[in-house]
């Protein structure tokens, strides 16, 4: 390949995740050099979609603290009573009244937990306060805890003193720049955007930030971050332990992961950004899976290495790679298309309830089938909201249909009959790295739903799609 990668190694990698009964990949794009040499998505996800990023979310905002310190709103030692000067009285724990925004981008409170929960039940109009409330037990500084308040507070900073949300504050400074077409972010009291996570953007955009820090914070000759920012933000502030996990034990920067080899940003289920200044590349995956560990260990172990680490170029591997790529496609369900009594399933409505599994979908109430003209019509039923889309038999039907409050939601959905008593339903909702399994018994007439790995919000059908 023109950059010096090897393409053998690039096919091993998809080989071997797709091998994985653990793993499930939705996207992959590889540069090297500043240029793209592979790309693939796994149908029906597609490259131009846009897709909930979870806590990659984290490296938008450490890139909008890095412009807000450049313009002089911030500093990253300014503490957040500063900016927040109306809470001053009554937080009176002189931990609480040190804490900077050096402090929280890097995740070094001095909580030595998770805050978000506390925050909240403490302040639901505005979870900075319940933070602040709450008193570190450790000296700000002194050790690491990943807790959503650290970022969501940064982010309310920013956002108070450029007097816009964050997404408005990155748009012409960072997505225009870059070419990102505009994103979408999910908002909290008291209208905020979240900052910790809830960004939608297209894998694309993904590789484009991790281009820029890969490039000193320039593009296109331009210096749009400082650089002195970028060797802060991807260097370790704080030490990191997670027991079997290797790569979230290697330190935390500002907003950015430290790995074995290079740095990343990273979300749930399988959301990368991977920058190796070693090799001048950068990986960007999406996924739906939460063996993250495992993804890293197959990238360092078949796709780091055909990076330019000197290993001999495979030419002959390139068409088959190429045809690989342009082959990716997640298996639709399984079963046959059609029942044995297709009159008896039409017009019925199922009641959920919980899986074997032990996992539910709580938000749902009922499920009801409609079949006509080899389709299988679905209807997903809240208390309070409803979904109805058409699933292909044999393979995947896209549609972007409407939810009750009229937003529409994209999904992919397949079905097949495991027995003439059972109906099989997958649905891949696909601005998300999230997939529902539903299977309605005839007999019963009842439906378990589980989630291949419940979305972090419990999975509520107006999250499932990017604010419109």
């Amino acid at each position: 390949m023109s950059q010096g990668v090897d393409p053998a190694g690039v096919l091993a990698f998809v080989d071997a995740v797709d091998a994985d009964p653990n793993v499930e990949l939705h996207g992959l794009m590889v540069l090297r050099h500043g240029y793209v040499v592979a790309e693939g998505w796994w149908a029906p996800h597609t490259a131009e979609r846009t897709r909930l990023l979870y806590s990659l979310s984290k490296s938008f905002t450490s890139t909008a603290l890095a412009f807000a310190v450049d313009e002089g709103m911030v500093d990253l030692d300014d503490t957040v009573l500063q900016h927040f000067p109306e809470y001053a009285d009554e937080v009176v724990d002189p931990r609480s009244r040190s804490l900077t925004l050096r402090h929280l981008i890097s995740m070094a409170s001095g909580h030595d937990r998770e805050m978000w929960p506390e925050a909240v039940a403490r302040d639901r109009e505005d979870p900075v306060r319940g933070f602040l409330l709450t008193p570190p037990e450790a000296t700000p500084g002194s050790a690491f805890a990943y807790s959503q308040p650290c970022t969501y507070t940064v982010a309310a900073v920013i956002q108070r003193r450029a007097g816009q949300r964050l997404s408005e504050y990155l748009d012409p400074r960072l997505l225009e720049p870059l070419g990102i077409d505009p994103v979408a972010w999910f908002s909290m009291p008291p209208g905020r955007e979240q900052g910790f996570s809830g960004l939608f953007a297209r894998a694309e955009d993904v590789a484009k930030l991790g281009q820029l820090y890969l490039q000193g914070g320039r593009w296109d000759g331009q210096q749009l971050i400082p650089e002195s920012y970028v060797a802060q933000a991807t260097s370790r502030a704080v030490a990191t332990a997670e027991p079997g996990k290797v790569d979230w034990s290697q330190g935390y920067g500002y907003g950015f992961w430290m790995a074995r080899h290079g740095y990343r940003g990273d979300g749930a289920f399988g959301q990368f950004c991977l920058v190796l200044p070693e090799q001048d590349a950068v990986v960007a995956i999406t996924g739906g899976t939460e063996a993250m560990q495992t993804v890293l260990d197959h990238v360092w172990e078949h796709l780091l290495p055909s990076l330019g680490g000197g290993a001999e170029i495979v030419e002959h591997a390139h068409p088959l790679l190429v045809e690989r790529l342009r082959a990716l496609r997640l298996p639709p369900c399984p079963g046959t298309p059609s029942p044995a009594r297709r009159e008896d399933w039409s017009g019925t409505t199922f009641s959920v309830v919980g899986s074997s599994a032990g996992e539910t979908a709580s938000t749902l109430s009922s499920v009801a089938v409609e079949t006509a003209h080899g389709r299988v019509g679905i209807t997903l039923h809240e208390p309070d909201n409803a979904l109805t889309f058409a699933a292909g038999t044999g393979d995947w039907l896209v549609s972007e249909p409407s939810d009750d409050s009229g937003d529409g939601v994209p999904v992919a959905a397949s079905a097949g009959w495991i027995d003439d008593d059972t109906l099989r339903i997958e649905a891949i909702f696909l601005e998300t790295p999230h997939r529902l399994d539903v299977e309605c018994s005839l007999s019963t007439g009842t439906a378990r739903a589980r989630w291949r790995g419940t979305p972090l919000d419990g999975g509520r059908l107006k999250r499932l799609h990017r604010p419109r």
